[in-house]
């Protein structure tokens, strides 16, 4: 639900760019809770804007052409009259802060989440977590793992977003899974990160120090892989430090408490997140033709036991397709430049 309820349903074609040096394809623009939601036709989501902090580039002309932040190297351009004016509308909203709920819904809510607390204590936090999980579609999961990203962002600086980097980073991800095999999307922040950070919605984050740390681009491609290979779901994660009342909050009333969100980008910037077992990371490396060897080192610099990832490198005396050519790990490590 957005803040401005009218607009739940609101769609819109338009006319994305990913980054300056891109052709632009037709999208489906949407609204998610504080998000703006950029997706194929399909309804895959491609992008997902944090709405307090997009800007439209060219004020009172048309169409209209927004941006996620001031640097402006991706844009998506919308014609539709309706859209442009509850865009503006929307953002303000948020900006201002959601008005406060009325006495009477207020204390509804609050007999609707007594109820669902005492049906967790009767059937156990994990049983709840789970059901809210699974009731959680692709597009909430989308919105709040954008906002999350938002928050990541307020305290690292932007997502880097040069465009020659970006354009390397797609290549290293279709590289590592292929053109559809990976449903979200991979993003660099500037700061120095525990690890590789995994949210709700596909998105996998990585911090530019790997890049700049080690010269061998497996090394990155490895904590991007690794981040795949958790096999926990990135929604549960969530859940499981916000714990029970947040869980029933969320699967009551679709929406998760104020604070719940910026709380978890703090704790992931400040802990370790859970490494994958040795078995999962070896056979991720494998599906992805990435040796493990080059990431031993990363692991071992995390405390974490790299020994394996030498002596059973799925790739050892194989033929392996270069993660990337020279010049675009060097368009890569220079992606927070532009």
């Amino acid at each position: 639900m957005t803040a401005l309820p009218q607009y739940d349903r609101l769609e819109s074609l338009g006319l994305w760019r990913p980054s300056r040096g891109d052709q632009r394809r037709e999208v489906i623009v949407s609204f998610g809770d504080a998000t703006l939601v950029v997706a194929d036709g399909a309804g895959r989501p491609l992008s997902h804007w944090s709405l307090p902090a997009v800007k439209r580039l060219n004020p009172d002309e048309h169409p209209a052409i927004f941006a996620p932040d001031v640097d402006a190297t991706e844009t998506l351009e919308i014609d539709d009259t309706a859209m442009i004016e509850a865009i503006g509308l929307v953002r303000d909203t948020l900006i201002r802060a959601a008005p406060r709920r009325g006495r009477l819904r207020q204390a509804l809510t609050a007999l609707v989440l007594l109820g669902v607390l005492g049906l967790g204590a009767a059937v156990g936090p994990d049983l709840l977590r789970n059901q809210t999980v699974a009731s959680i579609d692709d597009q909430r999961r989308a919105e709040i793992g954008a906002t999350v990203l938002g928050y990541l962002q307020a305290r690292t600086g932007p997502v880097c977003r040069s465009a020659p980097g970006r354009s390397a980073l797609q290549r290293l991800q279709t590289r590592l899974f292929g053109v559809d095999g990976l449903a979200g999307q991979v993003v660099v922040l500037p700061a120095a990160l525990p690890g590789p950070l995994t949210l709700p919605g596909g998105l996998i984050v990585v911090d530019r120090a790997v890049m700049a740390r080690y010269d061998d681009p497996s090394v990155i491609a490895g904590d991007i892989v690794a981040a795949t290979a958790r096999g926990t779901d990135p929604l549960d994660d969530l859940l499981h430090h916000a714990g029970l009342a947040a869980t029933v909050t969320l699967l009551s009333t679709g929406a998760l408490p104020d604070g719940v969100l910026p709380d978890y980008a703090a704790f992931l910037l400040t802990t370790d997140p859970a490494p994958p077992t040795e078995d999962a990371l070896l056979a991720a490396f494998a599906a992805a033709r990435l040796p493990s060897a080059p990431y031993a080192v990363l692991r071992s610099a995390r405390d974490q036991n790299g020994a394996t990832l030498i002596t059973n490198d799925p790739m050892q005396d194989r033929t392996i397709e270069p993660v990337l050519t020279d010049a675009e790990w060097l368009q890569l490590q220079a992606i927070c430049d532009g």
